[in-house]
């Protein structure tokens, strides 16, 4: 009787946090590590951080909301949640929130293999009890990748600081007059805190709409309809 040789299945060690490697191999770590695992690549070290607590995961979703509701007037611009995002060599996050603009409409990303490569125009972080690592080795990683912009929200103490490209650096900018945030990146794109942090949605919306009535939005929807070869929505 004849016996088939099986080669034997080769196991990976697990991921461990504060560990140094190489994108590729945390990569190929992650994708052996047990269902629920959470796992990011930042600056060439492995963090994994804690289970997300029900506020976060509430305002995250005011933060999808508000960006979903500019996708729908914005045609073109993509929108992600935790997406795993791949930057070179030595980072792969999973932002909170991320907008970007497809390579093909003349942005910085593309998909492959079903992951965001290169750097959003737009991420956010939502964060509790992670402030010192979105501010610190996160935000540093988001510079080097080239992110253009970098809005972070913070729960305890209530803090909002939007960050813009200026040359290679990420840098602070304050908010308008009025208190609003409004992009550089995406026209119309205005952002509310004080509305925000009182759960006002319809407020946050209200805001939002201000801005895509501007010009400035118009124009740069006309570009993306222009790039996908049909009408501006609205």
């Amino acid at each position: 009787m004849s016996t088939i040789d099986r080669p034997e299945q080769r196991v990976l060690p697990p991921l461990v946090a504060g560990e140094r490697l190489d994108r590729a191999t945390f990569h190929e770590r992650y994708e052996a590590m047990p269902p629920g695992t959470r796992a990011e690549l930042v600056g060439g070290v492995v963090y994994m951080p804690s289970p997300l607590g029900v506020e976060h995961g509430e305002r995250d979703s005011d933060i999808s909301d508000w960006l979903g509701y500019y996708k729908r007037f914005t045609k073109g611009v993509r929108k992600a949640l935790n997406a795993t995002t791949q930057f070179g060599d030595y980072g792969e996050p999973q932002p909170d929130c991320q907008l970007r603009i497809p390579e093909e409409l003349g942005g910085q990303t593309r998909v492959v293999g079903g992951y965001v490569v290169g750097a959003p125009e737009l991420v956010v972080e939502v964060s509790k009890s992670t402030r010192t690592y979105d501010l610190g080795p996160k935000r540093a990683d988001y510079e080097r990748a080239g992110v253009l912009e970098y809005l972070f929200v913070g729960l305890d103490p209530e803090d909002v600081r939007w960050f813009e490209r200026r040359d290679d650096r990420l840098v602070e900018v304050p908010p308008g007059p009025d208190g609003i945030y409004r992009s550089e990146v995406f026209p119309g794109l205005w952002f509310d805190p004080r509305a925000f942090f009182a759960e006002d949605m319809d407020g946050l919306i209200a805001t939002l709409e201000r801005g895509l009535a501007t010009p400035e939005h118009a124009a740069f929807e006309a570009r993306l309809a222009q790039a996908m070869g049909r009408g501006p929505t609205r």
